[in-house]
């Protein structure tokens, strides 16, 4: 997973995923609700692109790949520590000439330098904006990359509106300890960024609000 920031946060990221990239995906398999779901949905185009913002492991955009075997895939992760990891699991899965990855900054990326691509076909951002200081920058920026019939899918921590109390002040208390705040405004926010840039937005409260999901989409 992947924050956004100055060179400070970059450096921050690297210090918290160095030791846990090691068994991050094995870990958050239980709790990271609905990014599987996602993935299923995308259904890129044939020969389509397609962007994962925050890549960290490489996990989300491996199964991505195989799923969608027509499209190419690439991703950007501020920390150097966990591309150094999905690159290895990248080439394990023998996906290196479909998924290509690059350091990047979620609020400010170059896509044309990092990729030699200037909009994708689809764009997700799996339980990042959770971790990212300019969220609502990172938004923005993922929104401004879609080409024509793009589309760009978010899931993250919910508010658990519909589950109970207790259980909620449990969970944010143990994300906090690794920097990941939920966003309550993640709808208004995307329904903001649809309204600015022609696009338009949906939202679904998922597993009782545990988690939530954004989709904007832009006209053909």
């Amino acid at each position: 997973m992947a924050g956004a920031g100055d060179t400070g946060h970059a450096g921050h990221m690297d210090a918290i995923y160095k030791t846990q990239r090691h068994f991050y995906d094995l870990t958050r398999k239980y709790y990271l609700l609905g990014r599987d779901a996602l993935i299923r949905d995308l259904a890129p185009p044939a020969g389509g692109s397609v962007l994962e913002i925050g890549c960290g492991t490489g996990r989300n955009l491996i199964v991505a790949a195989k799923r969608w075997p027509d499209a190419h895939y690439y991703g950007i992760d501020i920390s150097e520590a966990m591309l150094e990891t999905a690159r290895a699991n990248v080439a394990k899965a023998g996906l290196a000439n479909r998924i290509t990855l690059a350091q990047g900054d979620a609020t400010a990326f170059d896509t044309v330098s990092l990729f030699g691509v200037a909009a994708f076909d689809r764009i997700f951002q799996s339980y990042t904006l959770s971790m990212i200081p300019d969220w609502k920058g990172a938004l923005r920026e993922g929104a401004g990359k879609l080409a024509p019939g793009g589309r760009l899918d978010i899931v993250d921590f919910g508010q658990q509106e519909r589950l109970p109390g207790a259980f909620k002040a449990v969970l944010f208390a143990w994300l906090a300890q690794f920097d990941v705040t939920p966003r309550a405004e993640l709808k208004g926010a995307a329904c903001s960024v649809a309204r600015d840039t022609g696009l338009t937005a949906s939202f679904a409260s998922l597993r009782n609000g545990y988690a939530w999901s954004a989709r904007l989409s832009r006209a053909v």
